[in-house]
């Protein structure tokens, strides 16, 4: 694919909010030519031509927004998780933003290096790859090896970007002005998005948390973090041992096995819950590029810039929750309310959403003794989460606290829904919550 110039430089929020409605209105057209054509058509031909519009229409939008990147991008990134919600053929293409999406050009990829450095990648790198083999929202990856004989992997930083972030998030508040005036949107959740977006731009940042990440995980043998070279680092770039292993999707190419999915399926589940119980700090960003496995059933966990870090009231909300505690008394259901909508929730809210909750609780820790294992290839968890999360939006009852709790957890279930995984989820939580 023949990339843009390094002059293209799409940040400006007049000209990023410009290509955004000149995509709504050429996608509305289309679709409105698309339901013309049906009136001549039959059945068959109808089915065709609709699969034919699907593709089109979502390979317009991957274009746009792999383009666009910033937070449009992570968008896209999110909606390409939606199997249960969306056509196979919207998530094949929104499928690569998550890793795949055209990098800069090659004189833009240096320009930035050496801004950022002082040098060109070729004078730092014994072996420095121009092409990047992965590119996302923020940022492209590169190949290298140092002067030492090491592989490593080089994030360069896109330039402009936390401008970028910075506009789209402004069109995101005029956007949803009329959601913050009914109480559907809440300031607070956009500034908490706005939060964790602005701070994955900074690489000494991210450097930091896999430091973190890596001492306090270490006791987790099948799972590797890369270690960062400090030397090599600075606020746009960010230099790291290379991690082996394939995206989930390139994974199921090599047709693993059911007990091998299941046994990564269990792994990721502990490290979640492990994070959640534990460090009160979450690997925030879940997109299936993120999570490298093996055949083996090793996993490497790239891609620090997104954190969330939380009070212990989570992890006893957490608690609370397997426990089915609002079933104990109204008063318990009152706290487990708040915990997670807030502390102005009303009784008859709770009652109601704590339908839907429970519902949801009863797939993920299966109340039945005799039947422990959750079957995430069934698409009754994604459905049920769903469902939870649009009648708390309508119901007014959003907790910026969760917001990047949920995207990472809902990030989870479907790299469990996609692998076909089945875990003994009680087990594995009780043996983190005893134990750790």
């Amino acid at each position: 694919m023949k990339r843009k110039p390094p002059t293209d430089n799409p940040s400006g929020a007049l000209t990023r909010g410009l290509r955004l409605g000149k995509l709504g209105v050429t996608l509305t057209g289309s679709y409105l030519g698309y339901q013309l054509q049906n009136l001549w058509l039959g059945q068959n031909e109808r089915a065709q031509r609709r699969q034919n519009f699907q593709r089109n229409a979502s390979r317009r939008v991957r274009e746009e927004l792999e383009s666009l990147k910033g937070p449009f991008m992570k968008f896209g990134q999110i909606l390409s998780m939606q199997t249960h919600a969306l056509p196979d053929v919207a998530i094949d293409e929104l499928a690569n933003l998550q890793m795949r999406a055209p990098g800069m050009h090659p004189t833009l990829a240096r320009a930035q290096f050496k801004t950022s450095l002082g040098k060109y990648p070729e004078d730092v790198f014994r072996e420095f790859d121009i092409e990047p083999f992965a590119a996302a929202s923020l940022g492209q990856v590169h190949r290298a090896i140092t002067k030492r004989g090491e592989k490593v992997a080089v994030k360069i930083q896109y330039p402009a970007i936390r401008n970028a972030i910075e506009n789209d998030l402004k069109l995101l508040r005029s956007a949803t002005l009329p959601g913050r005036l009914s109480g559907h949107a809440p300031v607070a959740i956009l500034d908490e998005m706005q939060r964790g977006f602005l701070e994955e731009t900074d690489y000494l940042n991210e450097g930091k948390n896999i430091e973190f990440f890596r001492e306090a995980l270490r006791h987790f043998p099948y799972l590797t973090i890369p270690r960062v070279y400090w030397d090599l680092t600075t606020d746009h770039v960010l230099t790291m041992s290379f991690v082996e292993g394939a995206p989930v999707g390139e994974f199921l190419t090599h047709r693993p096995s059911q007990d091998t999915c299941n046994l990564v399926g269990s792994r990721l589940f502990e490290l979640f819950q492990f994070q959640v119980l534990r460090l009160h700090v979450l690997h925030a960003d879940p997109h299936p590029g993120n999570y490298l496995l093996r055949d083996d059933g090793r996993i490497g966990l790239v891609d620090f810039g997104c954190v969330k870090r939380f009070s212990a009231e989570v992890a006893e909300l957490n608690r609370s929750c397997v426990a089915r505690a609002w079933l104990q008394s109204r008063e318990q259901m009152r706290r487990v309310a708040r915990l997670i909508w807030g502390p102005d929730v009303s009784l008859p809210r709770a009652r109601r959403m704590m339908s839907d909750f429970g519902d949801y609780m009863n797939l993920i820790f299966p109340p039945d003794a005799t039947k422990p294992v959750v079957d995430f290839g069934k698409p009754a968890v994604l459905d049920v989460l769903g469902r939870t999360m649009r009648h708390a939006v309508r119901d007014k009852l959003t907790n910026a606290e969760f917001a990047f709790i949920s995207r990472a957890e809902l990030g989870l279930y479907c790299l469990l829904h996609q692998l076909r995984a089945r875990v003994n989820t009680r087990a594995v939580w009780r043996e983190v919550a005893e134990h750790g």
